[in-house]
């Protein structure tokens, strides 16, 4: 298969040396930390309860196991599309490539609405009046505004995204910092004895924590466009997955300072914010969900700007069908349309838990796939670890199932919908290749 071609990078956008080192972690943050930490704190804690700082750090853990496969193939494959471009080197350019590139795609539009509804939950703090319409209507206002931005420059974007992950990334430290401080380092939901905690809800823990790391993949879409990218990719993945585990571990530390664990789980959806309320008081209430603001709306627009291009990616490999539908521009301002549509769907008719489960399988799904075609097919190629791959794949199974199981006994939907739509997408990439061979 040929490389992703300067012709296309005109044609669809892609500007080859557009992005720097510290562009790209701030993209890789900017998602990370919009979806993390605001998101799943209180999801997190919902199901492993008392060890909920520790399913955060043990997912960190996981995520860097992850890492070691993206960093070897962003390494030997730098491209616009990264990781489209690492299953076809894997797995041929036909339908398992496609496939479960599709299913890193639709976490990743999941992951935009799980942030973008986490944008409105914790906006609506400062909004005096109550309405069944006001959550889906912020989230969907908050694509809008992320698509605005995205039909600009690679320079603005990534400058934009650096300021606000910066500041985010400072603010976080100083609440997290404040909060021990004013607690006297008492941590009153993690340091009760665990009766309440499962096995399988530590792990199912776990898995869903996976989420708030998994924004390190966005780096590699962006893979053609990053200045000397065989070097620079890799460090960036580093980096963000570095500064993130620091910035999750501190704040959960402090929101378990402030909160009971029944406290946090009852404000799952803006669990920071209440954390910030025993503290700091409804001036802290603010300045917290100003972060908040800022880490969300900073979060959907590098993760549209990743996203985006690798779905058109996909359709210059001529692995999923496209329609302009009438629009000028770019393949991949038409794409960037598609996905912003798609999550504003999601974001407007689904809850924060169950488009995070949804988007947790979905991602582990297609992780263990790129360990596998690693191991199987480019372990030489690319020079990776054995011990490494087997250990990455060991560790998605076993949080996998973890969640599986939690989930059936607990939300059986999420798990039809899941299977449902991996199931349609496997059919309609199988019809679609099969037609376009005839």
């Amino acid at each position: 298969m040929t490389e992703y071609s300067h012709e296309h990078e005109n044609q669809d956008g892609y500007r080859k040396n557009s992005l720097s080192l510290w562009g790209a972690v701030s993209l890789g943050t900017g998602v990370m930390i919009g979806a993390g930490i605001f998101a799943l704190t209180g999801q997190v804690a919902q199901l492993a309860r008392e060890w909920f700082v520790l399913a955060f750090i043990c997912g960190g853990i996981i995520a860097g196991f992850s890492a070691y496969s993206y960093v070897k193939l962003a390494q030997a494959y730098p491209s616009a599309g990264g990781i489209a471009m690492f299953l076809s080197k894997a797995y041929g350019k036909g339908s398992i490539t496609a496939i479960f590139a599709l299913l890193m795609y639709f976490s990743m539009v999941i992951n935009e609405s799980l942030v973008a509804r986490t944008f409105a939950s914790y906006t609506s703090q400062l909004i005096l009046f109550e309405a069944q319409w006001l959550i889906p209507a912020l989230a969907v206002g908050l694509l809008i505004i992320a698509f605005l931005i995205n039909i600009l420059s690679n320079e603005f974007i990534q400058t934009f995204s650096f300021f606000m992950a910066f500041v985010k990334a400072a603010g976080l430290v100083v609440l997290a910092a404040g909060g021990l401080w004013a607690s006297g380092v008492q941590f009153e939901s993690i340091s009760a004895i665990p009766e309440e905690a499962s096995t399988g809800g530590i792990l199912a823990g776990i898995a869903l924590s996976i989420l708030a790391y998994k924004g390190f993949t966005t780096i590699t879409n962006s893979g053609g466009e990053i200045v000397d990218p065989k070097r620079n990719v890799g460090r960036a993945i580093i980096i963000s997955l570095a500064v993130c585990a620091v910035i999750y571990v501190l704040v959960t530390l402090a929101v378990g300072s402030s909160l009971s664990i029944d406290e946090i789980v009852k404000a799952k959806d803006y669990a920071l914010a209440e954390a910030a309320r025993p503290v700091y008081g409804e001036t802290g209430l603010w300045i917290t969900v100003a972060f908040a603001i800022v880490a969300t709306v900073s979060g959907v627009i590098a993760s549209a700007f990743a996203v985006s291009r690798m779905l058109a990616m996909l359709t210059n490999m001529k692995l999923v069908p496209h329609s302009h539908f009438g629009m000028p521009g770019s393949i991949q301002k038409h794409t960037l349309v598609y996905t912003i549509v798609m999550a504003m769907i999601l974001a407007a008719f689904f809850d924060l838990t169950r488009i995070a489960s949804l988007g947790a399988i979905f991602y582990i799904v297609m992780d263990i796939a790129i360990h596998w075609g690693v191991l199987r097919h480019l372990r030489k190629e690319v020079k990776a670890n054995v011990f490494i791959l087997l250990s990455a794949i060991t560790l998605d199974i076993i949080v996998l199932a973890a969640f599986l199981w939690i989930k059936w006994n607990s939300d059986p939907l999420v798990i039809w919908a899941s299977l449902i739509g991996m199931a349609l997408i496997t059919a309609g990439e199988v019809l679609f290749l099969r037609r376009k061979r005839i």
